[in-house]
């Protein structure tokens, strides 16, 4: 926010709260208009003291929110001598319901109906209307500025709840999201570790032997330390998958065989057996990189889970395309909440998987097209 924009919010809020002021000083002139001939006329100086004092009364209100309890009381006290601040005292009745505290309510409401028939003792009676007629009149004014002071502070404390509520669940929902991430690293992370490890291993046990023989030929040690090379690239890269992954506390990996491409096909069989309708669309002139396979078998993995989540009697249509200049596109189609059950989801899964799909130098979207929903994905075919 600039200077313009601070220096404009104080005439901001001026002009969203002069639409009050200008309905009391209505309500003023209305409630002085029977009166003021006649102290025009007879009493001078209470024609002056009103509207010197409804203007009092006008500056005290401007600080009813401050001090709401002391202003309404002090605007109620003057209500005898002034006609004009009639509105600010309603104003000030209002502010102060709206804390909704029956006491204050009840205390400023019997004083107002005492300096109301004060009001009538002092100023002239420009007719011959009862007492009580005046006083009910005035009870009337008080109960109907007092519910309307407590209705608005209600509304205002829903909103305020309502706010509150919104702000929570967009934090929760950034920390779920920020949960899945994180998870989706650790589990990346612990996958890489077997592989890693296998070829650094292999790094290790060739150099040891390089320094342990000494009866090789040139061959043999060019041969020897061409593996090593070998080795050492592959390592890095399945090492660049894993760059900027953070590992968890324990740091523990897991025991079995990651996935690659080729378990793909086994994938798509067991979810077959389980009662999964799923259409496998293949189309890749050469082998896949297994650091590659890996973030597809994962996709489809998530992308055929949801669509047994949310539509479980859909067919699930499975595309892999692309070739090494292009790179590989994955993309998973079913229909929309169509079967005997609809389970409810976070999302936080393809929010892990958009998150798999970025640390791979590739992107991941989905939307609903029709009456189906894709899950598409491309990815380098070097990653």
């Amino acid at each position: 926010m600039d200077d313009s924009q601070v220096a404009c919010q104080p005439a901001l809020r001026w002009h969203g709260h002069a639409w009050r002021f200008v309905a009391c000083v209505l309500i003023g002139a209305l409630a002085w208009s029977p009166v003021a001939d006649a102290q025009a006329d007879h009493h001078p100086y209470l024609f002056w003291a009103d509207a010197l004092v409804g203007i009092v009364c006008f500056v005290l209100a401007a600080y009813r929110r401050r001090w709401p309890l002391t202003i309404a009381v002090v605007t109620t006290l003057l209500t005898p001598l002034t006609s004009v601040g009639a509105g600010a005292t309603l104003l000030a009745t209002v502010s102060l319901a709206t804390r909704r505290r029956w006491w204050q309510i009840v205390m400023v409401g019997v004083l107002n109906l005492v300096m109301t028939a004060l009001y009538y003792r002092i100023q002239p009676a420009p007719d011959s209307d009862p007492w009580w007629l005046a006083i009910g009149i005035g009870l009337a004014f008080i109960a109907t500025a007092s519910a309307w002071g407590m209705f608005i502070g209600s509304r205002r404390e829903l909103i305020w709840t309502l706010r509150q509520r919104a702000e929570t669940a967009e934090a929760e929902r950034d920390l779920r999201s920020a949960q899945a991430r994180s998870t989706e690293r650790e589990r990346i992370a612990r996958e890489m570790h077997d592989v890693l490890a296998h070829r650094i291993s292999q790094i290790s046990m060739h150099a040891g032997a390089l320094t342990f023989r000494d009866d090789l030929t040139a061959d043999e040690m060019r041969a020897s330390v061409g593996v090593i090379q070998e080795k050492a690239h592959e390592a890095l890269t399945d090492l660049r998958g894993v760059l900027g992954v953070l590992r968890d506390s324990t740091g523990a990996p897991l025991t079995g065989p990651q996935p690659t491409y080729d378990d793909v096909g086994s994938l798509v069989a067991d979810l077959r057996a389980h009662g999964t309708r799923v259409e496998l669309e293949e189309d890749l002139p050469a082998p896949v990189p297994d650091a590659v396979g890996r973030t597809v078998y994962r996709i489809v993995q998530e992308g055929t889970t949801n669509a047994r989540k949310h539509a479980p009697a859909a067919v699930v249509t499975v595309r892999l395309a692309g070739e090494p200049a292009a790179g590989l596109l994955v993309e998973i189609r079913n229909g929309l909440a169509f079967g005997p059950s609809h389970t409810p989801g976070a999302g936080l899964g393809l929010v892990g998987l958009a998150e798999r799909a970025a640390l791979a130098g590739g992107r991941l979207t989905h939307r609903i097209e029709g009456s189906t929903f894709v899950l598409r994905a491309w990815l380098p075919w070097a990653a």
